[in-house]
């Protein structure tokens, strides 16, 4: 029989699956080795042992499990999206033989539908350049024109009151003068719209810029091949020749 009070106490408060073995009790144990704790300590401990050791083997067969249904589930998700990506291939190969066994008639009108909607689309588009091209050149030409005439209108009322001074005087040299300021506004007015004379004084014949309308022999070496005298002046809107100059040459 049991003579520790104290042992009695803790055996029937704590339950047997948390009894701790501690040096103490191992002590009461050989103390009161006839006991009913010390019959019973060595059993519970190898039931606490054993208990421990099945506990940890059923967690890893839980592990072991869990992971198993992992793997299957990922092979199981492996196997569809395979599954699927053939299903894919099939269709699009499907569809690549279903293009190669189009009737090639069909094929043909399709292509040449093709070719004439692109064709009519060049021709709108470059019918729309060209009447886009013809508008610019005529406004070009129609602001050109209404420049030279703004330009050149000075010079009329010059001659206009020229004339009306010419009627009411008798002094030529006066009248002279006159038309000579005028002649020399007008060539500024047109240099300032690219109109230049084309110098023929002591030049070498040119056929770019002189055209010759006479010959004149036995002017010696010096004047051979050389403008001699101009007969009609010729001008270049900028550079380029509007009018040749009309020249006699020495030969």
């Amino acid at each position: 029989m049991n003579k520790n009070p104290a042992v009695k106490t803790r055996l029937k408060s704590e339950p047997l699956s948390i009894i701790r073995i501690r040096e103490a009790d191992f002590s009461e144990q050989a103390e009161y080795p006839n006991s009913i704790y010390g019959r019973t300590l060595p059993l519970l401990a190898r039931f606490l042992l054993i208990k421990g050791k099945k506990q940890n083997i059923m967690s890893k067969e839980k592990d072991i499990k869990k992971e198993t249904e992992e793997m299957e589930t990922s092979k199981a998700k492996q196997a569809e999206n395979a599954a699927k990506e053939n299903a894919g291939k099939d269709n699009t190969e499907k569809e690549a033989e279903k293009k190669e066994e189009k009737d090639p008639l069909e094929a043909a009108k399709e292509e040449i539908a093709d070719l004439k909607d692109k064709y009519l689309r060049s021709v709108a588009e470059f019918d729309n350049y060209r009447k886009r091209t013809m508008k610019e050149k005529a406004e070009l030409l129609l602001n050109g024109a209404e420049k030279t005439v703004a330009a050149i209108l000075p010079v009329l009322d010059d001659m206009e009151r020229a004339l009306a001074s010419a009627e009411k005087t008798d002094d030529a040299e006066a009248l002279k003068e006159g038309m000579k300021l005028i002649f020399q506004k007008f060539e500024k007015v047109l240099g300032g719209l690219g109109v230049n004379k084309i110098e023929t004084k002591d030049a070498d014949f040119d056929t770019d810029l002189h055209e010759a309308i006479a010959m004149v022999p036995g002017m010696g070496d010096e004047k051979k091949g050389k403008v001699l005298d101009c007969v009609l002046t010729g001008y270049k809107l900028n550079d380029k020749v509007i009018r040749h100059a009309k020249v006699a040459v020495g030969q």
